[in-house]
């Protein structure tokens, strides 16, 4: 988002395109609404989930939310003597329906694997997923596990790194494994964790030369990427102010937690992210 917020192209950018800030899941929900609502959005950065869900969605090139290692915002958190086999369970914070279809993927396919049989018996029961407020230690006395996603689970995190640092214990009473779920899911499949994707209203596309101005704002978002990633060091200062994390932690995020291409090893990965979710019955299918 850098050229939308900074000169010289913030003002020049505002002229072509009205901002407005929100979670994920609304930015999708926006993309959903009829395109004469008034709260309707043309263009989004969305979980990848809303592409299945809403086939009035044209995926816009160049640019991603991924990561090819670990990505430190998006955790399973549970206790140490439960095993992810037992988990019941799960307190999710709904930020991003990307990362509840994932999850569901992981318990479905290979962390209760006699659910990926269709004739195993005895078959494990599946967690049931419980919306819960994004704050661990409530979501882990509510349920089996709790699943953090963006800057909470960047906060959890950190705390717990302090807690060892200062102190050599855990922060909480109990022991907690925390599970990074870009992590888990790239040592399974090999391929890259994608979370979201801008996307472009199909209709709005059509009311102009489609082709001319998806290219137009794959170019602009393309454009933006690039000149943020040569900002590191301001945008680590901006987000210093911002949150309660160290300086170095938010480095480490956007230079190596984040990736931000979506090229091809990103397009296999989201191809078996919808393959997945089909098979599973977690969203309608749908071919990139």
């Amino acid at each position: 988002m850098w050229d939308f917020e900074h000169e010289p192209l913030q003002n020049q950018l505002a002229a072509r395109f009205r901002l407005e800030w929100m979670m994920p899941s609304e930015c999708a929900a926006r993309l959903a609404m009829p395109a004469d609502a008034a709260q309707a959005a043309d263009l989004g950065l969305v979980p990848i989930a809303a592409l299945a869900t809403n086939p009035g969605l044209v995926l816009v090139p160049g640019c991603a939310i991924a990561s090819l290692h670990r990505v430190r915002s998006l955790l399973l958190v549970r206790r140490a003597a439960q095993p992810l086999q037992a988990i019941r369970t799960v307190a999710a914070d709904t930020s991003s329906r990307a990362t509840l279809a994932y999850t569901q993927i992981l318990f479905r396919h290979w962390w209760h694997p006699s659910n990926a049989d269709e004739s195993a018996a005895p078959r494990t029961p599946l967690p049931s997923f419980v919306q819960h407020p994004p704050d661990l230690d409530a979501m882990l006395q509510a349920a089996d596990a709790a699943l953090l996603i963006g800057d909470p689970a960047l906060l959890a995190l950190e705390q717990r790194e302090f807690a060892v640092r200062n102190t050599g214990s855990q922060l909480h009473s109990e022991d907690l494994v925390f599970h990074d779920l870009a992590a888990e899911w790239i040592s399974l499949t090999g391929l890259p964790w994608i979370s979201a994707v801008w996307a472009v209203r199909r209709s709005a596309l059509d009311r102009r030369d489609g082709e001319k101005t998806l290219q137009a704002i794959a170019a602009v978002t393309q454009a933006s990427k690039d000149h943020g990633l040569a900002q590191i060091d301001a945008l680590v200062q901006e987000w210093s102010a911002r949150l309660p994390i160290r300086p170095e932690t938010i480095r480490t995020y956007l230079t190596e937690n984040i990736y931000y291409h979506l090229d091809e090893q990103c397009l296999a990965g989201m191809r078996l992210f919808y393959r997945l979710a089909a098979e599973h019955d977690i969203l309608p299918a749908y071919t990139l």
